[in-house]
């Protein structure tokens, strides 16, 4: 996921060029002469008219997102780049005189620790991170090393670039037929550079399949359900990121914050697929040659993660091809997209996980705030209608890796991403785990620290939070389930074509599961709810009347720094809201502390919008203290700015919602002999007996 300190336009990126300067060189230097070795080199052009910056972007070189009013910061390449830079008569700094000198620090590390190390103690016993050949291979080797508990599987649709989409499915005799278990899946690497994201993954697959008949607790979660696994849902970005970045990667300038990622040359921060032209397909392996950079993860492709059904097109998803977060002409307009939503589809995933670096978080629905009104339903959206099992679950991981847990939303709103689409399509639990504290992709002893733990959370970390995720998903109490008799070998199936709301309109899903009855006539299937969360009923809070107390601030914050005012919450009450206003159209961020007793912090809540929309911060059910509201200037040339905060009363009315049933088939032969609707809530196990698909 992008850190909302990356979700600005490219135009307002002066005040974080300051950042790369300073942790460069200390001044000017010269351009590699003519007869030396030319190593690619950041320089700074000086543009200051709209003319000179018009006669650099006809230049064809690679110019960065680092840019103010007099300048833009340019990637050398080759001597061809320098050339035409001399010749176009544009007068320019050279701030890092040799990028390939600048490898990063973390693949000495990297180097260090694979040289010291026979095996690591992650169960694949990995001391570096895998390329891409090397997921296929451990997928195919786990594989052909337990054929009957794992299958591994293409998914349906190859990638823009031509590539085949495998993932591993997990389960005692795993080529015979589907006995009703419930599905859990584990997903990674849907932003390029997130690399531990598929490294986890792949490693709590290995980890149950190695465990399997050793462990007894890994063991009955494996023969009570269907584990898929999915390393690298972005085979392409993952690819393109993955080469380059062992070829060039500065993270040592400011530990991969916005001046290594933006400064990159080449795709090592890629974040988006490759689409290059939307709508429309490129010959196969064209992708390298469309995506010359993609620092920062602008450029080309489609954010995978705002390209799901589920309200998309709203906050925290760009419409601009070349931003970060752009989310496609449509919802699921990519093929990476659309095999998530066809596996999601074809089975009662009860629990799904989509890894993602970095933050330390387990984010869980909705990803935007609940008072928000989409246009497509004209009410505001409210909490999940699971919100308590939701919490407590994701509370419940969190205790386990030391991560927070908290909405999506309250990290900045999101719309189109994957566990928000899934869990208000199918009704099964979804959660984002962004791994790490400060890295996309840190050094790989961190990668092994995150998943086994460390310090007070040692023996535990991600994987012991993923067992909890499994134990969720097999647990009925989480889900629902149908029993009955019908005919041994008989087919049954569950569908319905539903409407899916994105932000203003709606796309259709089709839900379409089977399942083969036993041998004895006997059957039972686990499944989610007939009734998707988006139609039932939902508790909206709205604010009643006048603040109860509110303050208001004014003051300026220069370029990069922050002001912090205090408040205090000093009675029960239903909301605190606080909002951050500027008069120019450039940029400024909010966050939200709670102060402990010992004069330390507490993140509480962040906004960190794109360029010109304000902020805002929304906590329910504050707790009594004081708070710490900081003004944070991203990049604001004249940081004037207002900040209020106001607690109100809230008046909770419920939005009554629909009943919606499954449909149940009894096929055999492919002939279908008979349909029932199918009502059943979430917990509960209703029996329907299917006599007349016997008979026929």
């Amino acid at each position: 996921m992008l850190p909302r300190s990356l979700r600005r336009r490219a135009a307002f990126f002066a005040a974080a060029t300051a950042v790369l300067l300073a942790v460069t060189t200390a001044g000017p230097t010269t351009p590699a002469a003519a007869d030396e070795e030319f190593r690619p080199q950041l320089v700074t052009v000086d543009t200051p008219t709209r003319a000179d910056k018009a006669l650099l972007q006809t230049l064809g070189l690679d110019l960065t997102e680092h840019a103010g009013h007099d300048y833009v910061e340019v990637v050398l390449h080759t001597p061809a780049d320098l050339a035409a830079l001399l010749g176009a008569g544009l007068g320019f700094d050279v701030r890092i005189p040799d990028l390939v000198a600048r490898e990063a620090e973390n693949d000495r590390v990297n180097a260090a620790y694979a040289a010291a190390t026979t095996t690591s103690p992650l169960p694949s016993g990995r001391d570096a991170y895998r390329t891409l050949a090397d997921y296929e291979a451990d997928m195919a080797a786990l594989e052909s090393d337990h054929p009957d508990l794992v299958e591994r599987f293409a998914l349906p649709h190859r990638s823009l670039d031509g590539r085949e989409i495998f993932g591993v499915e997990i389960g005692k005799d795993v080529r015979g037929p589907d006995r009703g278990l419930p599905t859990f899946v584990m997903l990674g690497v849907h932003h390029a550079r997130e690399w531990p994201s598929g490294e986890h993954a792949m490693e709590f697959a290995v980890d149950l399949v190695e465990s399997y008949g050793s462990d007894p607790r890994i063991t009955d979660l494996v023969d009570r359900s269907r584990v898929v696994v999915v390393p690298v849902v972005n085979v392409d970005g993952f690819e393109l990121s993955r080469t380059d970045g062992d070829l060039v990667d500065i993270r040592e300038v400011d530990g991969g914050g916005t001046a290594t990622i933006l400064g990159n040359p080449g795709n090592a921060y890629k974040r988006k697929n490759c689409r290059l032209v939307d709508g429309q397909d490129t010959p196969d392996g064209t992708c390298r040659l469309g995506s010359p950079t993609s620092p920062g993860g602008y450029g080309t492709g489609v954010d995978l993660n705002r390209n799901y059904g589920g309200y998309w097109g709203g906050p925290g998803a760009s419409d601009l091809f070349a931003d970060p977060t752009y989310r496609g002409p449509a919802a699921f307009s990519e093929p990476e997209t659309q095999n998530i939503r066809e596996l999601v589809s074809g089975r009662h995933v009860t629990t799904l996980i989509t890894n993602h670096t970095f933050s330390n978080l387990v984010l869980r629905p909705s990803g935007v705030a609940p008072d928000q009104v989409a246009p497509s339903e004209g009410i505001p959206l409210g909490n999940p209608f699971d919100e308590a099992a939701l919490k407590e679950l994701g509370d419940a991981m969190a205790a386990q890796n030391g991560y927070a847990s908290q909405h999506a939303w309250e990290l900045y709103d999101t719309t189109g991403s994957t566990e928000d689409w899934s869990y208000n399509a199918t009704g099964g639990f979804g959660y984002t785990f962004e791994i790490g504290p400060d890295e996309f992709h840190p050094p790989f002893p961190e990668v092994v620290d995150e998943y086994l733990g460390k310090g007070p959370h040692a023996g535990k970390g991600n994987r012991e939070a993923y067992l909890l995720a499994l134990q969720n998903a097999v647990d009925p109490e989480t889900h629902s389930v149908l029993t009955g008799r019908a005919p041994a070998g008989a087919t049954l199936r569950l569908e319905k074509t539903v409407a899916t709301p994105t932000w203003e309109g709606s796309i259709q899903d089709t839900l379409d599961t089977t399942m083969t009855v036993g041998p004895d006539g006997r059957y039972t299937w686990h499944v989610n709810p007939s009734t998707r969360p988006v139609v039932k009923a939902r508790q909206v809070e709205t604010v009643s009347g006048e603040p109860v107390a509110e303050q208001s601030w004014t003051g300026t914050t220069a370029p990069l720094q922050s002001t912090d005012q205090e408040f205090a919450v000093d009675r029960d009450v239903d909301l605190l809201e606080i909002t951050l206003d500027w008069p120019t159209p450039d940029d400024l961020d909010l966050e939200v502390y709670r102060k402990n007793a010992d004069g330390s912090l507490t993140q509480a809540g962040s906004s960190g919008n794109s360029v010109a929309e304000k902020e805002r911060v929304l906590l329910q059910d504050p707790a009594q203290g004081t708070y710490v509201l900081r003004v944070v200037n991203f990049a604001s040339l004249t940081p004037s700015w207002t900040l209020d905060a106001a607690l109100f009363e809230a008046e909770t009315s419920t939005v009554p919602g629909l009943v919606e049933n499954w449909t149940l088939s009894c096929e055999r032969d492919g002939r279908v002999l008979e349909q029932v609707p199918v009502v059943v809530d979430r917990g509960q196990q209703l029996r329907v007996d299917l006599k007349a698909c016997g008979r026929r």
